[in-house]
């Protein structure tokens, strides 16, 4: 494809993880900023934080927990996150009693952080610098959470470095893009499509397999699986996790009606529920384990409201 000249920053793009020893030129990371932070944002509620690693035994650390060493190396380094916390603090000082909306939260949080962090990586890049955006923040999020001091209602979400490289590496392949353009309605790819879209990447593995590349990540037995765990318990120790939150309230009115038991496992379509007490118990089935669950206690409710 032959891009218009103003858009040839997306044609020199690489990750970059080996950096030269040279910071930023003075006056460049102030612009990196203005940049991020005029990037999209919902409401105007700008519901992100950038951590910027500056004192180099906490860049060591970080760089070792996740695994990722050119955090060390990196002229700046930064962990990019959602933030709800000055939101909460802006409507509290004003009198506003802040809401309960903790999915809406990861929602936009979110959002706002990847706008604001991409803008700043490109921003980086039309000055002739390079970066990496790190997801392996994801494997050590408890420990980043005390190491940054970060407060309920902020979540680190991704890493970011950014300097000037000492490498050139290959620009990666990517998927055919009738595979990610989709008119008016979603379109199924057909296994011929996938087995191309397979074939274009097969270049960036060792092995010539992509989904095997993906399967270590994403497949049964994966790392993901691992980091789901983790990833459930910060969210929920930060403020964000509304299906926990979900399912204390429902695991509290199955107490109250007089069901101490509760059962909820996978299903080959979703997940059952039962909650029981002696000689007694409801069902529930739904898409998710909360949505059983609440099937389960919904009919509880309405057994004991008829028994009155």
């Amino acid at each position: 494809m032959i891009l218009d000249p103003r858009l040839e920053v997306f044609a020199t793009h690489r990750t970059v993880r080996q950096y030269k020893a040279q910071p930023l030129e003075t006056g460049h990371l102030e612009q990196l900023l203005f940049c991020a932070q005029h990037a999209p944002t919902d409401a105007t509620a700008q519901m992100y934080s950038f951590i910027r690693l500056s004192d180099p035994a906490l860049k060591a650390r970080v760089a070792k927990i996740t695994n990722n060493p050119h955090i060390e190396t990196a002229a700046e380094a930064f962990i990019v996150c959602a933030d709800v916390n000055r939101l909460q603090a802006l409507l509290e000082l004003k009198g506003y009693a802040f809401g309960d909306w903790s999915a809406v939260a990861v929602h936009f949080g979110i959002g706002d952080a990847v706008l604001a962090a991409h803008t700043m990586l490109v921003a980086a890049e039309c000055l002739g610098y390079q970066g990496c955006w790190i997801g392996g923040v994801l494997g050590a999020l408890e420990e980043i959470v005390t190491l940054c001091e970060l407060p309920i209602g902020v979540l680190p979400f991704a890493g970011l470095t950014i300097g000037v490289p000492d490498e050139s590496p290959e620009q990666r392949p990517r998927i055919q893009p009738e595979l990610v353009l989709h008119e008016n309605s979603y379109r199924l790819p057909s296994a011929a499509e996938l087995e191309e879209a397979l074939n274009r990447m097969a270049s960036i593995t060792a092995r010539g397999d992509w989904a095997q590349t993906l399967s270590r990540y994403f497949a049964q037995g994966g790392t993901m699986e691992a980091r789901e765990v983790v990833l459930q318990k910060v969210l929920e120790q930060q403020g964000f996790s509304h299906v926990s939150s979900d399912l204390n309230a429902l695991m509290a009115r199955a107490k109250k009606a007089g069901f101490p038991t509760i059962l909820v496992r996978p299903t080959d379509t979703g997940f059952q529920a039962w909650i029981e007490q002696a000689g007694l118990a409801h069902g529930g089935e739904g898409v998710s384990a909360v949505a059983a669950l609440e099937e389960a206690v919904q009919t509880a409710e309405q057994s004991l409201k008829a028994s009155i």
